[in-house]
C-alpha cells in the first residue's frame, strides 16, 4: 500500500478494540443469490466472535445461519476526514448450548427490537481486517486544500 495514501492497515488486536467501541454494524449475507447488507447491533464475545440478538423466526437467521457472511463495523468525523472500518468474515451459527445461552443472555448484547424467543448468532472471526483513515487529504505527500 502507498506510504501516502491516508490509510493504515490495522491488526488484529486493533480492529477489535475498536469494534467493542460502536454499538452498530452491517451483516453483509447472500439473499437470493445476490448481496444484501442489514444494520444491527450487536456485541463481541471474548475471542472476537461477533454476537447477533434476534427473534428465532426472524429472516436474517433463516439467511445467514450456517452461511459464510462479513460483518462491518466503522466510525468516521468528517470535519477531520478520519476513521476507521474493520470487517469480520466468518461463519454464522446459532448459539445452541443452553450454558452458553444463559451466559450470554446475562452478558450478550442487548435487542435494541426484542421480540419472543430471542436466540444468538454467532459469527466466528476466521478474517479480520480493518483500516483507518488516518486524516486530511494528501495527494503525494503533499496536503490539500479543504
Amino acid at each position: 500500500m502507498d506510504a501516502n495514501d491516508g490509510f493504515r492497515e490495522l491488526s488484529r488486536h486493533e480492529c477489535l478494540r475498536l469494534m467493542a467501541q460502536v454499538p452498530v454494524g452491517r451483516i453483509v449475507f447472500t439473499r437470493r443469490a445476490l448481496p444484501a447488507v442489514r444494520p444491527v447491533n450487536f456485541g463481541l464475545d471474548a475471542d472476537g466472535s461477533v454476537l447477533l440478538r434476534t427473534s428465532v423466526t426472524s429472516e436474517l437467521v433463516g439467511a445467514i445461519v450456517g452461511a459464510v457472511v462479513a460483518f462491518e463495523a466503522d466510525a468516521f468525523d468528517s470535519r477531520t476526514r478520519a476513521g476507521w472500518s474493520v470487517v469480520i468474515t466468518g461463519t454464522a451459527a446459532l448459539v445452541t448450548d443452553p450454558a452458553e445461552h444463559n451466559r450470554l443472555l446475562r452478558d450478550g448484547p442487548r435487542s435494541w427490537a426484542p421480540a419472543p424467543h430471542e436466540v444468538f448468532v454467532r459469527v466466528a472471526p476466521e478474517l479480520v481486517t480493518g483500516r483507518e483513515l488516518t486524516g486530511g487529504r494528501t495527494l503525494y505527500g503533499v496536503e490539500l486544500p479543504s
